[in-house]
């Protein structure tokens, strides 16, 4: 009788791999791979294990279409994440980073909604001198990709903000180093996302993290905001519970989008200062021990316990709280800040008396070597040498005294940095798209910026929040699910040939009352998603109510009513996707 082998399905070998070798402790090797060239890296470490140093394959230009089984080809180039925490990075940093982009990655950099920048054309051969130069300016890429714990992010004016409940950034700090490097933690069924923020309007999007801790305020009375420095969120006094208003956390988990978006489920507790790190490392471990969530890759996230495995909020408080070995104080009611976006584009006063930041509005988070460099150097010049990336791909400075603000824009537009943009180059957002990325659909980083400068031309009067994300292919990396105007990419048959197109989900949004963009569809070539979208709007500003914002719009409007919107006729509803153009699966970052 013969047996035949079964194949290792795709999660089989990934776990296998993860199983046999932590890439945090195998630096050696990749140093032997870059000695000996592109061709002697494994297809383990090219496929798995560079991930962990936050460093993927290229893609060849062409995307997913390029290749077979929902991946395109590689060129023997490589693209690195760099983490930074909080988004905050000090002006020798940045200045590192322009440096290193300039000799290493053909001087092009883009920050990334988590905060991060990233960089591609990056040799294997360089790769040990890129992480020395990184590692001796105290920046690190080690887990910014991979199946553990990502970019933490959190509110960019941490400790400026003049409202903000607390400066957490010390929290966000401390939790990078419990998680980051640490081998408890290196094996993860897939990616973890954390967002921990003292700011009261959520510009760090909790309901789209794995585990959210959010500033908040105990219902009951209103007290002053405490100076960060008194940590107002520490433990109360022995004996007794959270005070009215007094400042401490809440906690959501689960939450994330991709091909299968879902908002954080809220589980009813006050967290104080000396528990938000001890719940942190327990939901990781109850993420980390799931081994129903490693059957499948693309069903691997946290979120699918709640989506596919019966768990709910009383669930898995239940097993959290087991697990820590005591009981969390419960919070019923939370306040929710209103629908609205904070990209901090513009000058805006800080909470120290005198400074103001000057918020740079980066379009589809792209910058140029030189620009990096200029930005550090003004940074010194007018500031502290601090600066801060956004979930929105900008870039701020910050502690600039109030009259040298007016000197700062003028040699901050000398180098195309504007403090000032339309609408659209503020809401636009835009993942890599597959100029770099082998996943992706389309091209998106061309193609945002022309479609921003389309719509300023059409629409040169606008002035309502607008989120306008662009995502090359269904996994979200553009997060067009919490956009008002999300695309998707897609490719569309043009006569002989296969075409960019989009796909469009409109009305997503965070906050008060919040929504996954409601797919409606409508599907066009790229070419005219400038057409769909002016008729869209000039609708809007036609028949809006008083104050309505895009989002009610949509909300009053059916799927049927927005494609004829959008078409600009009446139209039947189209498939998300066509048989021409499956699309990926199994996206890593």
């Amino acid at each position: 009788m013969t047996i035949t082998a079964v194949p290792e399905t795709k999660a089989q070998r990934v776990e296998r791999l993860k199983r046999e070798k932590n890439p945090w402790e195998a630096l050696d090797e990749l140093r032997t791979f870059a000695r000996k060239g592109f061709d002697a890296v494994p297809p383990e470490w090219l496929g798995t294990y560079l991930r962990w140093w936050g460093v993927y394959s290229q893609g060849d230009g062409f995307g997913v279409v390029g290749g077979s089984l929902g991946e395109g080809l590689s060129v023997p180039f490589l693209m690195l994440r760099i983490r930074l925490t909080n988004g905050m990075v000090t002006s020798h940093q940045l200045r590192t980073i322009a440096s290193v982009a300039e000799r290493y990655a053909r001087g092009l950099a883009d920050i990334t909604v988590r905060q991060n920048i990233q960089l591609h054309w990056i040799r294997i051969e360089d790769l040990p001198d890129v992480l020395d130069a990184l590692w001796s300016a105290g920046l690190t890429t080690m887990g910014s990709c991979g199946d553990d714990t990502r970019n933490i992010t959190g509110c960019p004016l941490a400790g400026l903000d003049g409202n903000e409940i607390v400066d957490a950034s010390p929290l966000a700090l401390e939790a990078m180093q419990q998680l980051v490097g640490n081998a408890e933690f290196y094996n993860l069924p897939r990616k973890f996302k954390i967002s921990i923020s003292g700011c009261g309007v959520w510009c760090a999007y909790p309901e789209i993290n794995d585990v959210a801790i959010t500033a908040v305020r105990k219902v009951g009375c209103e007290v002053p905001a405490p100076s960060p420095a008194t940590h107002a969120a520490e433990p109360a006094a022995e004996g007794g519970g959270a005070a009215p208003g007094e400042a401490g956390f809440s906690l959501r988990v689960g939450g994330g989008l991709s091909t299968e978006p879902h908002l954080a489920i809220r589980l009813p507790v006050f967290l104080r200062w000396h528990e938000v790190i001890p719940v942190i490392r327990a939901v990781a471990e109850i993420f980390r021990e799931a081994s129903v969530l490693r059957e499948h890759r693309e069903r691997a996230r946290l979120k699918q316990l709640f989506l596919r495995h019966g768990w709910t909020a009383a669930s898995f408080l239940q097993s959290l709280e087991e697990r820590l070995g005591f009981s969390l104080e419960r919070m019923d009611e939370e306040g929710i800040p209103p629908g609205v976006f904070r990209d901090h584009v513009g000058v805006h006063a800080q909470k120290q008396p005198g400074m103001s930041y000057a918020g740079v509005s980066v379009l589809r988070g792209r910058l140029r070597a030189e620009q990096l460099a200029a930005a550090a150097d003004l940074a010194e010049e007018f500031g502290s040498s601090e600066l801060r990336t956004t979930s929105m791909q900008n870039l701020l400075i910050p502690n600039v005294p109030n009259e040298r603000v007016a000197a700062l824009i003028a040699e901050l537009a000398r180098h195309g940095l504007p403090v000032e943009a339309s609408s659209f180059a503020r809401g636009a957002v835009a993942c890599t798209g597959t100029e770099f990325c082998k996943l992706a659909i389309t091209e998106t980083k061309s193609f945002a910026r022309w479609l921003v400068e389309e719509m300023e031309e059409r629409l040169p009067g606008f002035q309502e929040q607008i989120r306008l994300n662009v995502t090359g292919c269904p996994n979200s990396c553009g997060q067009h699910w919490i956009a008002d105007i999300g695309i998707e990419g897609k490719k569309q048959r043009a006569g002989s040939e296969l075409v960019d197109a989009y796909y469009f989900c409109v009305g997503g949004g965070v906050g008060e009352s919040p929504a996954i963009a409601r797919p409606v569809g409508f599907r066009c070539l790229a070419t005219e998603v400038p057409d769909a979208i002016e008729r869209l709007l000039r609708e809007y500003l036609a028949h809006r109510r008083p104050g309505e914002a895009l989002r009610s719009f949509f909300t009053r409007h059916s799927d049927a009513e927005l494609r004829a919107f959008l078409a600009g006729r009446s139209v039947e509803a189209v498939q998300r996707d066509i048989p021409e153009a499956l699309p990926p699966h199994g996206l890593e970052v």
